[in-house]
């Protein structure tokens, strides 16, 4: 494990509080992660992307994301961390003018190609060298500085300790980025050929099978080992670098990263705003007194693991522990433990356990045996009962279940229980970025005039400049009940849903006692409104960065079978040989090297 005196604040390129970047494979996870406190959000297009298997953005889609992004200040990157065939690049240049001109603030990539493509495309348009560059050493960022990259995602792989190695030998201060939260890869990302090899799919192009994630036999001299119910021999469990974030803002940072574009939007909600709360807790305490949070931090590790868990380890950032990084029990989501079985009812079982648990709770039963179809419902009572020798801060309770929904006869003493589903934490959730429109309003402000006997005047100004005015048609009364005043004109002025706009100020200028019927009101705000939809200009804003006018010139490439079948016979075996009588084998074949 790393010596706490390593990890002493590094001398140079201090960058402050760290970027908090969030994942987004769709639209409903683009809101959560900017409802919950976001710095910058990354994503996919269909094409060129490490996770083909999300729902990810269209072309189509990206100057409205980009809007929505920009419009509650937030950033956008596009991940492009694929490696790309010669045929294509004429397909990644064209959609790399396109990503330009939608204002992404930046592009993630691997293939170091397309450094040099988007440099010869644009000289300031931002490169982020993305984790599957597999960057562990200084050296690796002095390179990527050489490709035109202006931010690197170092490897998964390193510790604290060699972050700040990194950061010490950072000549140039590149701004460095790691990952804080999510999956982990059981090699290095950007160097797995595990699911190109079983089944043709490249975790390269973006269609990583998850092999780590299969039961694997352990053969030693030609024989099986018994591993009992430790089959998941190459599944980490997620990183979750929360209680050591204190210790990661002090490394000079630029950006905290969140994997997750499978995951969906609830868990980028919770986690996001997790470590949201986390970041500014820590910026905003003092250095003398820092504060013990250790019930904050249980509390955000339980809706961590309800979110999405294979159980949670800081990953390599203390150093080695392959031991407990890799408990081999299960390769998905469980979730919170809940304890053991400790007897079997009719309609349930009892347990000891220091997790809340209440009816509607979801629950599945650990016989073992994950890769088969595992027993599981809802809560439908807990019933709190007395332990005889409890453990300290547990409690016995009876958890019981609608009939038939456990076959309770295949329950047994020791069956491990997990919570599985929390409705009022997804309810609560989903609450902060159901209601988000995709939509960006723009404020207006409204003045309204208006005198005894003559019509009622009101103008609308946006902050671009844009001016409309509408008349009542009906003159202004003197009121009996119920006259004219800044709360009701604000309750009918206010009513713009779904128009693009939404109210900021209201000026008044009228005189006292005045009424107009709401129609009238209505008719003359939805008059204004129209006005200046139909005079707004183009809410695309153009772009910052600077693109070369001329396509890049690439050669005429042939289709990768055809290119396959023509070099065939380039192909040269090379034998491996370990002692004399190998050698004379291989020599008699005439291998022109070994």
């Amino acid at each position: 494990m790393d010596s706490p005196d390593l990890l002493k604040r590094p001398t140079k390129c201090l960058q402050g509080i760290p970027e908090l970047l969030a994942p987004a494979g769709n639209w409903e996870c683009l809101k959560a992660a900017v409802s919950n406190g976001a710095d910058a959000v990354y994503f996919g297009l269909t094409g060129f992307n490490a996770r083909m298997r999300a729902d990810n953005f269209t072309l189509q889609d990206l100057p409205s994301v980009m809007a929505f992004l920009h419009g509650h200040g937030v950033r956008g990157y596009v991940t492009m961390n694929t490696l790309v065939f010669a045929d294509e690049l004429a397909a990644v240049e064209e959609q790399l003018r396109s990503i330009m001109a939608a204002d992404v603030d930046a592009v993630i990539v691997q293939d170091i190609g397309l450094c040099h493509m988007i440099r010869n495309l644009s000289p300031d348009f931002p490169i982020h060298a993305s984790t599957q560059m597999t960057l562990t050493s200084p050296a690796g960022i002095d390179h990527a500085k050489e490709l035109g990259v202006n931010l690197a995602v170092l490897a998964r792989e390193c510790s604290m300790v060699d972050i700040r190695a990194i950061q010490e030998s950072n000549r140039q201060c590149m701004p460095l980025e790691i990952f804080v939260h999510g999956a982990l890869c059981v090699a290095y990302s950007g160097q797995c050929l595990t699911s190109e090899a079983l089944g043709g799919r490249s975790a390269n192009r973006g269609e990583c099978a998850q092999a780590c994630r299969m039961p694997y036999e352990l053969i030693q001299d030609g024989k099986p080992l018994a591993l009992g119910d430790r089959q998941y021999l190459l599944s980490p469990q997620d990183l979750a670098g929360l209680e050591v974030l204190d210790q990661l803002m002090e490394l000079g940072l630029s950006s905290l990263k969140i994997e997750g574009r499978l995951k969906s939007p609830t868990y980028v909600a919770n986690i996001t705003r997790i470590y949201r709360n986390a970041i500014d807790r820590i910026a905003n305490q003092s250095p003398e007194k820092p504060e013990s949070d250790s019930n904050n931090h249980e509390q955000s590790r339980y809706e961590m693991e309800m979110s999405f868990s294979r159980g949670l380890h800081t990953g390599w950032l203390k150093g080695i522990d392959n031991q407990k990084l890799v408990h081999a029990r299960f390769g998905k989501k469980r979730g919170v433990f809940l304890g053991t079985i400790q007897s079997v009812h009719r309609n349930g079982f009892s347990l000891e356990s220091d997790q809340p648990v209440k009816a509607g709770d979801g629950i599945v039963v650990d016989q073992g045996n994950p890769g088969q179809k595992e027993m599981g419902g809802r809560i439908f009572q807990v019933i709190q009962g007395p332990s005889k020798n409890p453990k300290p801060g547990k409690e016995r309770l009876r958890l019981v279940f609608d009939r038939n929904r456990l076959d309770t006869t295949t329950l047994k003493k020791g069956d491990r229980i997990w919570k599985t589903s929390d409705p009022a934490l997804e309810k609560q959730l989903r609450q902060t970025y159901e209601h988000v429109s995709p939509q960006v309003d723009l404020q207006v402000i409204f003045e309204v005039h208006g005198q005894l006997g003559q019509p009622l005047e009101l103008t609308a100004k946006l902050a671009s400049g844009a001016i409309a005015r509408s008349l009542s048609e009906t003159p202004l009364q003197r009121a009996v009940k119920h006259p004219l005043s800044a709360e009701s004109l604000k309750k009918q002025l206010g009513r713009l849903g779904g128009s693009g706009f939404r109210l900021g100020d209201l000026h008044l200028h009228l005189d006292p006692n005045l009424m107009l019927p709401v129609s009238e009101l209505n008719r003359i705000r939805r008059s204004v409104v129209e006005s200046l939809q139909k005079n707004q200009p183009s809410s695309i804003k153009p772009s910052r960065w600077k693109a070369a006018s001329e396509s890049l010139k690439w050669p005429r490439f042939t289709a990768r079978s055809e290119e396959v079948e023509t070099q065939e016979s380039s192909h040269h075996l090379i034998p491996l040989v370990r002692n004399m009588d190998q050698l004379q084998a291989v020599l008699q074949l005439h291998y022109p090297q070994v």
